[in-house]
């Protein structure tokens, strides 16, 4: 009996040696100060790339702490060394924003202030130059044409266009008419023959129906 209670006593110490062996991991210490953009953009993507193998590496260990006597323990360390990763990948981020940030207003700031010095030296430049001669005053230019005389003569133009076409395609339309004028006179008269034989086989039914009906009566008696 006194075996195995040593036994279980030296596994339980084990095991809390082990987990005080992992808690006293120190974490990653924090990067050096960004000095480019260059290496601002690297060390965001080196965070997003630590981060995702910070919470593989949270998932792996999650799934042996479920296999050890301790399990709760276990877990704790296990967030608390994901939080304190977490916290230094943070940290590094906020560093390389603020420092894109920064040097993004100081690019501005250098780009306002050398438009304002080429200003201020072309100002100075324009005052110590003499001023120039004035001009000779040459032949007054032929006047340009009115608008409106322009407008007038696309009018007219416009309209002798409209009277060629219409000119043009009156033979056309008259044609058109004849044609049209044409066909609706044999249209009349196929109408009608159509409406004279539909007559013709109308009377002759109710002809051959009255011959019928006279057949069919009796003679009358002597």
């Amino acid at each position: 009996m006194r075996n195995v209670q040593s036994l279980a006593c030296t596994l339980v110490l084990a095991l809390l040696a082990g987990c005080a062996a992992e808690r006293q991991a120190p974490p990653p210490a924090p990067s050096s100060p960004t000095t480019t953009v260059a290496q601002a953009d690297e060390r965001l993507a080196a965070v997003a790339a630590e981060r995702a193998a910070i919470e593989a590496n949270f998932a792996a260990r999650e799934a042996v702490c479920y296999d050890k006597f301790f399990v709760n323990n276990c877990l704790d360390e296990a967030k608390e060394r994901r939080r304190s990763a977490l916290a230094v990948q943070r940290a590094i981020e906020i560093e390389a924003e603020h420092f894109k940030r920064k040097h993004k207003v100081e690019e501005r700031d250098r780009e306002m202030a050398e438009a304002e010095a080429r200003y201020r030296e072309e100002e100075a430049r324009a005052a110590t130059e003499p001023p120039p001669p004035p001009k000779v005053p040459t032949t007054a230019p032929p006047p340009r044409p009115s608008s409106v005389a322009k407008r007038m003569a696309r009018h007219d133009q416009k309209v002798q266009q409209d009277a060629a076409k219409e000119a043009a395609e009156a033979p056309k339309r008259a044609a058109n008419a004849t044609a049209y004028e044409e066909r609706r006179r044999k249209s009349e008269e196929k109408q009608k023959e159509v409406a004279k034989r539909t007559a013709d086989r109308e009377a002759k039914r109710a002809k051959e129906e009255q011959e019928k009906a006279a057949g069919q009566q009796p003679a009358p008696a002597k």
